[in-house]
């Protein structure tokens, strides 16, 4: 079995928004000749309001961080053009679903055919990690394991507290509205690649998908390269925590080729069980609890998170490189995260604006 070459792709959905009011702007129609001459890699998505931008394959997380900030670079640089600003969170503060337009391309417009209002209200912004695993038996196995960790790493990433003006109570409400779509969540085990493959085409051949492109799960093999695709964070708001998240995701399957070297494994649990967490990290983010199954009790998410952070940290970071990226982990469990961020800031101005103008800073710092 080929050991992972555990490179690194990510992409982003940015919010484009008016810098005076704050509300998400119709932006995407403006580049879409453009992409057809291939003068841009600004990518399009389901609302015209939001663009997405994808990294060339980082051989390590340095090189991703650098990608990150090129990424950011021309964004923030084309819709400035407009007079128009980018912001990096889950979902916007008060801007409205029902408000946005739907990007006039095929592949949206099909969607909005096929799932009706549900796709009207995707008003949501995620992040995804591709981390490469070219062997396919190994790629299945790391996936089936790495579920356990999806809650603890999207707590780290929660930046989704507001929805259309209202406080929602939650860290990650996005986590809320993308479970609307159909074949999202984490997914089942599967015994082999064989098996996956067997599912995918039971799902083809049924008219259920035209591939598994539109299997939307926390995390899946991706349809288009050699890799597993992290897809369960809100959108991260700082370049840092962006990296941090990848670099946790890449130490994830690192250590889990790790264990199949010595022949061991991490045990699976049970998806009800995992989604039990998930729920409490979308609720709570990293200020609340967390089930260690294992000893079948609740503890600090904080601690939980941290624990597994110190498990990469023992033997498979330094190895990496990645010692200072995945410690970041630490500093957000210390000053919180971009959900506890846009929280202090609306309970100190009580202007969902201002938060957005907080975000807007935050999203292009150190540039």
């Amino acid at each position: 079995m080929k050991a992972p070459s555990l490179t690194l792709g990510i992409e982003e959905e940015y919010q484009v928004v008016h810098p005076e009011t704050g509300k998400l702007t119709s932006f995407i129609t403006e580049i879409l000749d453009e992409k057809e001459k291939g003068e841009t890699e600004i990518l399009p998505e389901l609302h015209q309001a939001c663009v997405e931008v994808a990294s060339r394959v980082c051989e390590t997380v340095q090189d991703a961080r650098a990608e990150v900030i090129r990424m950011r670079r021309l964004v923030r640089d084309r819709v400035g053009q407009s007079g128009l600003r980018i912001a990096a969170s889950g979902t916007h503060p008060f801007s409205t679903w029902s408000e946005q337009k739907i990007t006039p391309l095929d592949r949206y417009v099909g969607l909005r055919e096929d799932l009706q209002e549900v796709a009207d209200r995707n008003l949501i912004f995620g992040m995804h990690v591709h981390v490469g695993i070219e062997d396919r038996e190994f790629l299945i196995d790391a996936m089936n394991v790495s579920r356990y960790f999806l809650p603890h790493v999207l707590a780290l990433s929660a930046s989704s507290p507001f929805w259309e003006g209202r406080s929602t109570g939650l860290h990650s409400y996005r986590t809320i509205i993308w479970a609307n779509f159909p074949r999202t969540g984490i997914p089942m085990s599967f015994g082999s690649a064989g098996e996956y493959d067997h599912f995918v085409e039971t799902m083809v051949r049924s008219r259920t998908v035209e591939d598994s492109s539109k299997i939307w799960w926390d995390l899946r093999p991706s349809n288009r390269f050699p890799t597993l695709e992290f897809r369960v964070c809100d959108m991260c708001t700082r370049v840092d925590e962006v990296v941090c998240i990848a670099a946790i995701f890449q130490a994830i399957v690192a250590k889990l080729w790790k264990l199949r070297q010595d022949n061991l494994t991490f045990r699976l649990y049970p998806e009800a069980l995992m989604a039990e967490n998930k729920w409490r990290a979308a609720r709570y983010g990293i200020q609340g609890k967390l089930i260690d199954f294992g000893k079948q009790s609740e503890h600090p998410a904080k601690a939980l998170i941290a624990e597994m952070v110190e498990w990469f940290l023992d033997d498979i970071v330094d190895d990496l490189g990645t010692r200072a990226e995945v410690e970041y982990a630490l500093r957000i469990l210390k000053e919180g995260t971009s959900a506890d961020r846009q929280m202090a800031v609306y309970q100190e101005r009580g202007d969902m604006a201002e938060v957005v103008r907080h975000l807007t800073r935050e999203t292009t710092e150190g540039l």
